[in-house]
C-alpha cells in the first residue's frame, strides 16, 4: 500500500480486524468490515466527481458515523478533508467554504438551512438527509460506488485536514494539520494513556474540534477499538450510554464534566466500566477534578491547541492525584517550553508563554502566510499565546491565554485562577472572568456566573467568599449571573462578548 496516510486506516483494520465493532452510533454497530466497504465506495464516488489529490472535501453536521467516512474517503484519494462548525450561521460557514476551497460538501439535515443560504457552496453537494434539487442523496451515492480498493500515493508530510479555528476574534484562520501530524499525535497519546483493543471510547464533544478528532476517534481506531458516537451532548443520554455500552474512555471539556457532577443522576449512575476520563481546552478547577476522584474515577488532564493536532502536555494516570490541577509534562514525542518575552527559558513557577516544536505541530494555516509567519519563532517554535508556570519538576499548570490577562493596579490577574476559587462556591456551576476598565484601577474583575437551580449569589456575598481565598485586586467588582455563557463551537466561552456586555456601576 503506497497510502502512508490516514487514507490507509480502513483497509488496514479490515485486514487485522474485520469483525470488531468500529463506532456505534443510535446504538448501531458499525464493524470495520463495513467501514472499510463503505469507505471505498465513497471514495470511488468522490473520484468520479472530480476529488483528486489537494482537493478539499467539506463536512458539515453533528457527529455521525458518515463525518467519519466522508474523511477517510477524503483521504482515500489524497484529498483534504475540511470539517467544519456545524453551529455557525450561513455567513461563517460560507466564507470557510470559499476560503478553504472546496470541491465537495456533505452535509446533515440539521444544516440544511445554512447550506441553502450559502453562496458559496461546491458544486457536488451530498445530503446525509433529504437532498434539495440539484444534491445528492449520501447513502444512495454511497451505495452505487464500486468498493474495489484505490492506493493512492500519500506520505505523511502532505496536508490531512484544515481545521477552522474558533474564531473568537476576527476571522477565522484554517489550521493545516498533515497526517505525521494527526499519526504523531496518535503516538504520544498512546505513549501516555493505555488505550486498548478493547477500549469502549465515548465520543461526546463534537467531532470538528480537533480533541474529540485526534485524541479520541483516531487513537481508538489506530488500536481496533470502539468508538460510541453522540450526536450531541446530553448529560443523560452520556450516562445511560456509559451504562449500556459499559463505555472504558472519554473526553471532555470542564461543563461538560461539571454537568455531569451536578446531574441528580451522579451519585447513582454505574460509572464501574470507566477506566479513565480526559479533559482539555480550559485549565480544570481542582475542586471538580476531586469529585471525580472521590468517586475513585481517574481523572487526567491535558493540554494542547489545534495547531497542535492538539497534544502538548499531558498528566498520565499514575499523576493525576499528586499533580492535581497540572496539565502535565511535554508528551513523549514533542519539545514544549514556558518563556518570557525573549524567549529565554523562565524559572520554576514563573509565569510565561507556551511555545511548541514536534511532529504533531502544524505546518501552518491555510492561504495565510503572515499568519504563518507570525505564529512561529525564528528557529520553528509555535507560539501558542498561552501561559503558564512550570515547577520545579517539570509539570506545566495553564494559567490563561495571555489576551485574558488583565492588570489590576499593576498586578497581574490570571482569570483562569479567578474562575476556579469561584467554582468553589455551592452556588455555583459556571464562572468566566474578564477584566473591565477602571478610572482607578486601570482595570477590575467582572464575573460572569451561571448558579445551580434554586441558588442565589449577590456581590457581597462573592467577595466574602473569595476574601480567604484570593489577593483584595483579584476579587471581581462586578458579578453577572446569568443563564449561560456564549461559546465557540469546542465549548470554549467567548470571552469578546463578555467584554461587550454593557457594564451597570457596582453595587455600594
Amino acid at each position: 500500500m503506497v497510502n502512508a496516510g490516514l487514507g490507509g486506516w480502513p483497509a488496514r483494520r479490515a485486514v487485522m480486524s474485520p469483525g470488531r465493532t468500529a463506532f456505534v452510533f443510535r446504538d448501531r454497530p458499525t464493524t470495520y468490515g463495513e467501514v472499510h466497504d463503505r469507505t471505498a465506495r465513497l471514495a470511488a464516488r468522490l473520484r468520479a466527481a472530480g476529488v483528486g489529490k489537494g482537493d478539499r472535501v467539506a463536512y458539515l453536521g453533528p457527529n455521525h458515523p458518515a463525518f467519519v467516512e466522508t474523511m477517510f474517503a477524503a483521504h482515500v484519494l489524497g484529498a483534504i478533508f475540511v470539517p467544519l462548525n456545524f453551529r455557525l450561521a450561513a455567513p461563517e460557514i460560507d466564507y470557510m467554504l470559499g476560503h478553504s476551497g472546496a470541491s465537495v460538501l456533505v452535509y446533515a439535515p440539521e444544516c440544511a438551512a445554512v447550506v441553502r443560504a450559502a453562496e458559496k457552496a461546491p458544486g457536488t453537494v451530498v445530503a446525509v438527509g433529504e437532498p434539495a434539487a440539484g444534491e445528492l442523496a449520501y447513502e444512495d451515492w454511497l451505495a452505487s460506488g464500486d468498493p474495489s480498493p484505490i492506493d493512492t500515493e500519500v506520505s505523511l508530510d502532505d496536508v490531512a485536514c484544515i481545521l477552522y479555528t474558533s474564531g473568537t476574534t476576527g476571522r477565522p484562520k484554517g489550521a493545516m494539520l498533515t497526517h505525521g501530524n494527526l499519526v504523531w499525535n496518535c503516538y504520544n497519546l498512546l505513549v501516555g494513556v493505555d488505550v486498548a483493543g478493547d477500549e469502549v471510547t465515548l465520543v461526546s464533544a463534537p467531532l470538528f474540534h480537533v480533541a474529540a478528532l485526534n485524541q479520541c476517534l483516531l487513537p481508538t481506531f489506530l488500536k481496533g477499538g470502539c468508538s460510541v458516537i453522540m450526536p450531541s451532548w446530553d448529560v443523560d443520554e452520556c450516562l445511560d450510554l456509559i451504562e449500556r455500552h459499559r463505555v472504558t474512555w472519554m473526553f471532555g471539556v470542564t461543563a461538560m464534566f461539571a454537568a455531569l457532577s451536578q446531574s441528580p443522576r451522579w451519585d447513582a449512575a454505574d460509572l464501574s466500566s470507566v477506566r479513565s476520563l480526559m479533559s482539555g481546552g480550559a485549565p480544570v478547577p481542582p475542586s471538580l477534578i476531586h469529585t471525580y476522584q472521590e468517586r475513585g474515577l481517574v481523572f487526567c488532564q491535558g493540554y494542547g491547541l489545534t495547531e497542535t493536532a492538539p497534544g502538548a502536555t499531558f498528566l498520565e494516570a499514575a499523576e493525576s492525584e499528586r499533580k492535581a490541577g497540572s496539565a502535565g509534562v511535554p508528551v513523549f514525542f514533542t519539545g514544549v517550553r514556558c518563556v518570557r518575552t525573549d524567549l529565554t527559558d523562565t524559572a520554576p513557577g514563573e509565569p510565561g508563554e507556551v511555545i511548541i516544536k514536534g511532529p504533531n505541530v502544524t505546518p501552518g494555516y491555510w492561504n495565510a502566510p503572515d499568519a504563518t509567519r507570525s505564529a512561529f519563532t525564528d528557529d520553528g517554535w509555535f507560539r501558542s499565546g498561552d501561559l503558564a508556570h512550570v515547577d520545579a519538576e517539570g509539570y506545566f499548570y495553564i494559567v490563561d491565554r495571555v489576551k485574558d490577562m488583565f492588570i489590576s493596579g499593576g498586578e497581574n490577574v490570571y482569570p483562569a485562577e479567578v474562575e476556579a476559587a469561584i467554582f468553589e462556591h455551592p452556588a455555583v456551576t459556571e464562572a468566566a472572568v474578564v477584566g473591565v476598565p477602571d478610572t482607578r484601577w486601570g482595570e477590575v474583575g467582572r464575573a460572569f456566573v451561571i448558579t445551580a437551580p434554586g441558588a442565589a449569589l449577590d456581590l457581597a456575598e462573592l467577595r466574602s467568599f473569595l476574601g480567604t481565598r484570593l489577593a483584595k485586586y483579584k476579587i471581581p467588582v462586578y458579578l453577572d449571573v446569568v443563564d449561560e455563557l456564549p461559546r465557540t463551537g469546542s465549548n470554549k466561552v467567548q470571552k469578546a462578548r463578555l467584554r461587550a456586555v454593557p457594564l451597570s456601576p457596582p453595587a455600594s
